[in-house]
């Protein structure tokens, strides 16, 4: 009777999510929303089509253990490193403000202030699965607020851990005295160093073994083994699950084997999270939601406007102009997934009554809802709020410039914009970066480059980059938005510039070409094109042969690789290049069959199709050379015919190879 209940409300939970996330994607609803409505939908205060209580806190703590599984097979050292600015500075600044805005408020509400301090840990923490998803749909992971919030994400999934350990001195578990916290600290570490160095050093040989076997389903058991393993030798020293897997996750990040593992364990990981944010739907009292409205709505307003506020003051505090700013502080304005695991955790310590605890589940589903429709107007708010500022660094660059004519102006020191101001200095070129991190321009003032610190998106910006005057505007920067609007703007100041953008989809490039970009360079696109050119250069097609090919591929904004079939006249084109007479160049090595031979001996035209139209021998030039003309060593031929006549005559050139004949060749 068990194993049917279990299995009735295993296809029940299935099904309702199919259904829903279809709704979702529909509505292009992000699929977490869609997971915590079908909770809401399926549980015992909605439809109750599923309503053991013991199902639902099953299916939680399993997708809580590989939640924080995954999280930590993604904590890799070199990730940190990149983003260890936003991890620390920002990420501490956060939540810091955070927890002491809402445990400020808490105890003005006259709650105790180790329930407030717990509502301030409660409410610190953002949802990594929802934020990060929808900054991959907007394409902006790489953007300045991708990347900030990519780093506080990360310092509050590691953060729970701490919080975790804090937990039961908030509740009076322990003492809560300086030596007993420290006390309770050390034990603490005692404990992870223990659970690390057993599984640093008996995880590797273990995993070894499994790949060795080249069997899959034994890597596939191993990772679970490995993920549940850890979870409950964790739990056995009086911790958390979750504390154990995300321990597991971070060695397994840093073995050769990571890769493999996570791979393997996607399924189950995309699985038992979608689980844990139904489960979270499902614990959700309805009826004591609507009963309880006011407190509801008041609270999640309360945390949504505290939690703008904190990340919006510390994006600012690094040094990023208000854009940026307003649509970092909105993106990270809902409670997190972890918070639900921390509530678990402080249930269990009585530190929640049962009406303090639906209440928030109520309040924090309310601001996950929330969140894709403030992240949609974030940007519009953003270019509202930085028009309202002025720029030091403007009138900065304007005196330091002198404002420079027929100059390019790049957006954006990534990897891109480095190399082209690289180039630019090399060929003498004048140009003038602009850059949002001030890191980043600071780092490169230091090294002398014409670097004005501001946000392309406003116009006295772009007037202090000079460019009324410029040549060239090149967009090297990974968000869209800002690029749609710094396009219009660079277009009304100089109708004549010529405008080129980097993006990273095929998807957008009608639409800034729409926008006033004269050039548009896709990077999936140019993947392509260099891919294929290094293999025929591999092939020795002549390079001016490749340079005409790319010019076709790339004609008329890539419109040959954007249609799904060959339509007429595209494909003819590049058949054309790939099928004319060519020139290329063959030097005599010391090994080669034609060193030491005359051209009449070696008969080329007859037996390969190609003619040696000339002879480079030291400083001297011989064309139109004799049949008698003996080639050296060190000789360079220029030889002409089609590519297929010229593959024959590299190899009899090298190897004295079975030659064909012309008419063979042809």
């Amino acid at each position: 009777m068990e194993i049917h209940a279990f299995l009735r409300d295993a296809v029940v939970v299935l099904a309702a999510s199919i259904a829903v996330l279809l709704v979702c994607t529909r509505f292009r609803i992000p699929s977490v929303v869609g997971f915590l409505l079908t909770g809401v939908l399926i549980g015992p205060s909605g439809l109750a089509l599923v309503e053991r209580s013991e199902q639902v806190e099953l299916f939680a703590e399993i997708g809580v253990v590989f939640l924080l599984f995954s999280i930590g097979l993604e904590f890799s050292l070199e990730r940190l490193r990149q983003i260890r600015r936003f991890f620390f500075t920002g990420g501490a600044l956060q939540t810091s403000l955070t927890t002491v805005g809402v445990a400020l408020l808490a105890f003005l509400a006259a709650q105790p202030l180790p329930r407030a301090v717990f509502l301030g840990f409660l409410a610190a923490l953002s949802s990594t699965a929802i934020v990060l998803k929808l900054y991959a749909d907007r394409r902006e992971l790489d953007a300045p607020q991708g990347k900030i919030a990519i780093g506080v994400l990360l310092f509050q999934d590691f953060l729970i851990v701490p919080m975790i350990v804090l937990t039961p001195v908030l509740a009076g578990a322990v003492q809560a005295s300086a030596a007993a916290v420290a006390g309770r600290f050390a034990v603490s570490l005692l404990a992870i160093a223990l659970v690390f160095v057993v599984a640093r050093y008996l995880m590797p040989r273990l995993l070894f073994v499994m790949v060795r076997t080249r069997v899959r389903e034994v890597l596939v058991l191993g990772a679970l083994l490995v993920c549940l393993g850890m979870a409950w030798l964790t739990e056995s020293f009086q911790f958390s699950l979750a504390l154990g897997a995300f321990i597991a996750g971070i060695i397994i990040s840093e073995s050769e084997y990571s890769h493999q593992v996570v791979a393997e364990v996607t399924p189950f990981r995309d699985v038992f999270n979608s689980l844990f944010f139904i489960s979270i739907g499902m614990l959700l009292d309805a009826r004591f939601a609507l009963a309880n409205a006011a407190a509801v709505v008041g609270l999640a307003a309360a945390i949504l406007v505290v939690k703008s506020l904190a990340a919006g003051a510390a994006v600012a505090l690094l040094g990023f102009p208000r854009r940026i700013v307003v649509i970092t502080g909105f993106s990270l304005a809902q409670v997190g997934e972890f918070s639900f695991v921390l509530l678990k955790v402080g249930q269990t310590h009585n530190l929640v009554d049962p009406g303090l605890y639906q209440t928030f589940i109520a309040a924090s589903i309310l601001t996950m809802l929330a969140t894709p429709g403030l992240m949609s107007l974030a940007p519009r708010l953003g270019v509202l709020s930085s028009r309202t500022g002025t720029s030091a660094a403007a009138g900065e660059m304007v005196s330091a410039a002198g404002a420079p004519r027929n100059h390019v102006v790049v957006v954006g020191l990534g990897t891109n914009g480095r190399n082209l101001s690289r180039v630019l200095r090399s060929a003498g070129i004048s140009y003038v970066s602009v850059e949002l991190n001030p890191e980043v321009v600071r780092q490169a003032r230091a090294e002398g480059e014409p670097v004005l610190y501001g946000d392309a998106t406003r116009r006295e910006i772009l007037e202090s980059a000079g460019i009324a005057g410029a040549g060239v505007a090149v967009f090297a920067i990974s968000d869209l938005a800002a690029v749609r609007l710094a396009i219009r703007y660079a277009r009304e100041l100089n109708p004549g510039v010529h405008i080129i953008v980097r993006t990273r989809l095929v998807g957008d490039i009608d639409d800034l070409l729409r926008r006033g970009a004269d050039e548009v360079v896709a990077e999936e696109f140019e993947t392509s094109i260099e891919i294929f050119t290094r293999v025929l250069r591999y092939y020795r097609v002549p390079r001016n042969v490749i340079l005409a090919e790319t010019r076709v591929l790339r004609g008329e904004s890539y419109r040959m690789l954007r249609t799904p079939t060959l339509e007429a006249g595209s494909p003819e084109a590049l058949m054309d290049i790939l099928s004319a007479g060519t020139t290329d160049v063959f030097r005599l090595g010391p090994d080669a069959f034609a060193a030491g031979r005359t051209i009449g001996e070696l008969d080329l035209r007859r037996r390969t199709g190609t003619t040696i139209i000339a002879v480079v021998r030291g400083e001297r030039s011989i064309t139109s050379p004799m049949p008698d003309l003996c080639l050296e060593t060190g000789d360079d031929l220029v030889l002409m015919g089609s590519h297929a006549a010229l593959d024959g005559a590299f190899d009899l050139l090298e190897r004295g190879g079975a030659a064909e004949s012309r008419s063979a060749l042809e």
